[in-house]
This record gives C-alpha cells, sequence and structure tokens, in this order.
C-alpha cells in the first residue's frame, strides 16, 4: 500500500466518522469564538458553522463553550463553511416543546418582555407567548409593567401552533403553591404568637394580611388603639407588618390577627387612674343615635347616653354636640375588664364653667373662676 493511498484511506475513514449534516437540520452546536458580527459554532463536522448576527437572538448572551441549537441554512457557503441560524433554531424547538408542555401539564419557564393591553408579552425559547392580566398572579395585578425582565414559572394554558397562539398562566402556579402552604400554615398556627406579613387588601372593614400562604384579617379596631375609620390611616398595600394571631379557625380556614402592640394597652390599669365622679375632657369622636362616643385617650372612649348628653330636653345628640367637639363629662361607671365607660357630660355641666382649661387648673379653680363676674360685683356691694 502505498503513501498516497494511506492518506486516501485516513481522509475517507475521518469523512466517515463525522456526522453528515442536510439543510433544515436542528442541531446542537458548541460555540467557539463569539463575535461582533459572527460566532464560529463546532457541530462535530467536517466543517463548523458561522451564526451571522442576522441569525442571532436579540439580547441573547453568547459565551465561549456554550452548546446551542442551530438550524442548517446552508451546507456550505462557497467558502466550505456551514451557514446557521439560532434564532429559527430556537423557535422550531421552543414551539414542539411547548406543544408537550401543553400536552403534558409541564411547567415551563418564561421570561416577560413587556407590558401590553390586557397583560404581558413573555418569550419561550424565541416564541412570543401571551399572559393575560387575569392570569399574572392569584390576586389582581395593578401595574402590570412591573412584569418587564421577570423570569416566570408558568404553564400552557392555551395552545394553538397553527395560528401561532400561545396563551400562560402564572396564576395556576401560585394557586397550587398558596393551597400546599396554607395547609402547612394552619397547621402551624398557634394563637397568641407572633408573625411577620405583608398587606395585600385594603377594605372599609379592615385588612387583608399574607402570612405566606394563608391570609388573616386585622379589623379596624384591631389596628390601633385610638380610633381608625380607614385602614390606610395606619397601613398600606406591600407593608410588611409584624402582627399578634388572636384567633385561628382551623375549620373554616379563618384567622384574626392584631396590628396594634398588646403590650400598650390603654385599658390596663385604667380603672387606677379614672374613678367614678372624676371629671373629664374628651373628643366628641361619633355621634349615634342614642347617643355619643367621647375619646378620653388614644384607645379609651367612654359613651355618653343621649339621656346624659345636657341637661336641656334634645331630640337628638347632633343636637347639641359634633365630632371634633371637645368636652367635659363626669364618670358614672368604670368597666376596665370589658373595656367600658359611661360618662354624663350633663352632671359636668355645672361643674366647670365654660372656657376653665383643666390642665391649667390642677390645683383647683379660683373663686374668680367659680363665680366670675358675680363675685366681683358681690365686693362692690
Amino acid at each position: 500500500m502505498n503513501e498516497q493511498n494511506t492518506m486516501m484511506d485516513l481522509m475517507e475513514e475521518i469523512e466517515n466518522s463525522m456526522k453528515r449534516i442536510y439543510k433544515e437540520d436542528v442541531l446542537k452546536g458548541t460555540i467557539i469564538t463569539v463575535g461582533d458580527e459572527e460566532i464560529l459554532v463546532n457541530l462535530g463536522y467536517i466543517s463548523d458553522g458561522i451564526i451571522t448576527k442576522e441569525e442571532m437572538i436579540e439580547d441573547h448572551i453568547y459565551k465561549d463553550g456554550d452548546e446551542i441549537s442551530v438550524l442548517v441554512l446552508n451546507t456550505n457557503d462557497g467558502d466550505g463553511n456551514v451557514v446557521l441560524s439560532h434564532k429559527r433554531a430556537e423557535e422550531i424547538v421552543g414551539w414542539d416543546e411547548l406543544e408537550e408542555a401543553y400536552d403534558q401539564k409541564k411547567k415551563i419557564r418564561v421570561k416577560v418582555t413587556e407590558a401590553i393591553k390586557g397583560g404581558v408579552s413573555a418569550v419561550y425559547r424565541n416564541v412570543r407567548c401571551f399572559i393575560p392580566g387575569s392570569l399574572l398572579s392569584y390576586r389582581y395585578v395593578d401595574d402590570m409593567s412591573t412584569y418587564e425582565g421577570r423570569e416566570l414559572e408558568v404553564v400552557v394554558e392555551d395552545f394553538d401552533r397553527e395560528s401561532k397562539r400561545v396563551v400562560l398562566s402564572r396564576k395556576a402556579i401560585e394557586t397550587t403553591e398558596r393551597k400546599e402552604k396554607k395547609k402547612e400554615l394552619m397547621k402551624q398556627l398557634q394563637e397568641g404568637e407572633m408573625r411577620q406579613g405583608v398587606v395585600t387588601k385594603l377594605m372599609k372593614f379592615g385588612a387583608f394580611v399574607d402570612l405566606g400562604g394563608v391570609d388573616g384579617l386585622i379589623y379596624l379596631d384591631d389596628l390601633a388603639w385610638h380610633r381608625v375609620n380607614d385602614p390606610s390611616e395606619v397601613v398600606s398595600e406591600g407593608d410588611q407588618v409584624t402582627v399578634y394571631v388572636a384567633k385561628v379557625d382551623k375549620k373554616k380556614e379563618k384567622i384574626s390577627l392584631v396590628l396594634k402592640k398588646v403590650e400598650e394597652d390603654p385599658w390596663k390599669g385604667a380603672s387606677d387612674y379614672y374613678k367614678v365622679d372624676d371629671l373629664v375632657e374628651g373628643t366628641v369622636v361619633k355621634v349615634l343615635d342614642f347617643g355619643v362616643l367621647v375619646e378620653l385617650e388614644a384607645g379609651i372612649e367612654g359613651l355618653v347616653h343621649l339621656s346624659e348628653i345636657s341637661s336641656e330636653r334634645i331630640q337628638k345628640p347632633s343636637d347639641k354636640v359634633s365630632i371634633g367637639d371637645r368636652v367635659k363629662a363626669v364618670i358614672l361607671s368604670i368597666d376596665e375588664k370589658n373595656r367600658k365607660l359611661s360618662l354624663s357630660m350633663k352632671e359636668a355641666e355645672g361643674q366647670v364653667p365654660e372656657g376653665i382649661n383643666l390642665e391649667q387648673n390642677k390645683q383647683g379653680p379660683t373663686l374668680g373662676d367659680l363665680f366670675g363676674d358675680k363675685f366681683k360685683d358681690f365686693f362692690k356691694e
């Protein structure tokens, strides 16, 4: 065997060991070098492949040594190179995998590119998909632009390859996850413990807090010791809060929470500070049909019944007082245990004439204060 035959045999052996490729093949290749205008790819073939800038995926980060999918556009560009497309290969593979995920109900990861009318646009392997706003989360999303650039785990809700339509759902994933977390959390929750949470929704009657899989409710009265007319006065959606677990109904899966600090309860020791027959001053915070509520300090309110508002005959509380009025009253009864305080404005009428400031007269009113001009006239006579 001569040397020429040996070389030919060797070349034939090398060629036979190389895989054969054809136009429109989708292959795996390894990046050799990355340039501004083209990428060189090793295909395990006798010639390397080239991806021009037009066939790259915009914003994709290409690195030496990475394995990528490529579509063969031409087996020989005239210079012995194989012409490839990465973006077209990704689209073909993407459609195949999306169809498989839809049929087998498999989870996939996508990247949200932009917020559009009715939802957001997302990309899976160079296939454009749509996530409706109603399927973006288990709770309402007000600003969908906050999802731009984020990677999400989703399921394929609807798939139509012919019309190139893919609808995804993040909500389905979150709903399933929350059910599992809720089940576990309901087992763990104990009344009397402190928990971290996030305020998720404000209602007229209180605020909902996500404890990590299950929502608890803080009623208005449990947001703060002072009177709260709207939860927005104390918290906002998205706030991180530390709450006290007041009650857990595992059967109905309902949780009552308290935000105000239990140790700061103004009613503790109230009966030692406030006594029956004490003259006090407060602010009218609520007008009811049968009387008014007067706040003596943050968290401590007393009821002045209609019959105790004035010595004059009145038909309704609003005939005499309005919300925000500063009034003086006498304590009729105090029940620290049940947090009840009964007051009488009528009883205070003769005790302190109008214009006396209780804080400035802690040593007791003078004769001039008590009798005013009448007292001066007495000495004149």
